[in-house]
């Protein structure tokens, strides 16, 4: 996609503000972490910098390609939304998954863009925005061999893989907080590319997963997802609570997710990098 002119502007910004953000990060030079005069020429001709918290190894949704680019469907919409507002300019930062969240509640981000699941634990300490962006279900996730695990009560006395933090992680806890720890959980850190050699080996008895997520990282097939969704949530971006600044960017992204949706780019992504259309379904 072309860029626009605010491109070529941030490009100049970014260079005289380089030996600031090297001392303070994000929260000291983003203008989104800052109260701006509404008035004057300066702040009416300059986008705001957002700095985007995303990951590197989640297959199709933020990983690098081939080629060393941060790509994958929740960056190239972080991209089209870049596009579609002007008085926004959106720059990635890449974390492990397990610092996403630290990094956003210390200001060294200001938005978090990583399939994120909206549950009741997060939504009581984050906000999101309100347009859904994908919809999915978690399952359990089992060797194709494995005849003997058909729900999650079939993991007492199992280990089961998952990453702190993740929506995942917190269905995991629930459960063992209300069955006195039934299952021996095995926390990762945020990475998939052993997932699967871990449970088709049998260091591990399963993993949840969504149901779109499983064959991005399951590209042979050696896994299946069985009994009942454990959950069902869309998935938002992530930003601050209780920040007038944070919130208003939350109301600017949706406003170009609506458009997004309407002209049918969304849908395309999705299809692009999910293999199927996972925008319609929300709840």
């Amino acid at each position: 996609m072309e860029k626009k002119t605010k491109k070529w502007l941030a490009v100049t910004m970014t260079i005289a503000l380089t030996g600031v953000l090297a001392g303070c990060g994000a929260n000291g030079a983003n203008g989104a972490n800052q109260s701006e005069p509404a008035s004057g020429n300066s702040s009416a001709a300059e986008p705001i910098k957002i700095i985007v918290g995303t990951g590197t190894q989640f297959p199709n949704v933020c990983f690098i390609d081939e080629n060393g680019k941060l790509t994958g469907y929740d960056v190239e919409l972080v991209r089209e939304i870049d596009n579609r507002l002007e008085d926004y300019e959106f720059e990635f930062q890449t974390l492990e998954f397990t610092n996403l969240l630290l990094s956003l509640e210390t200001k060294k981000i200001d938005m978090v863009a990583h399939e994120m699941e909206k549950n009741p634990e997060r939504e009581a300490k984050y906000l999101f925005n309100k347009e859904a962006y994908s919809h999915w279900k978690n399952k359990v996730a089992v060797a194709k061999t494995n005849d003997s695990v058909q729900s999650i009560d079939d993991l007492k006395g199992k280990k089961v893989l998952t990453t702190a933090t993740s929506a995942q992680a917190i269905i995991l806890e629930k459960y063992n907080k209300e069955n006195d720890n039934a299952i021996e959980i095995v926390y990762q850190n945020g990475g998939a590319n052993d997932t699967i050699q871990q449970v088709v080996s049998g260091r591990v008895e399963a993993f949840l997963s969504a149901d779109f997520t499983l064959p991005l990282i399951d590209a042979n097939g050696e896994l299946k997802l069985v009994g009942p969704p454990l959950s069902e949530s869309n998935t938002l971006f992530m930003f601050r609570k209780d920040d007038p600044d944070q919130q208003k960017l939350a109301d600017r992204v949706d406003d170009a997710i609506k458009e997004i949706k309407a002209d049918g780019t969304l849908k395309k992504l999705s299809e692009q990098w999910l293999g199927a259309d996972y925008t319609t379904s929300e709840i």
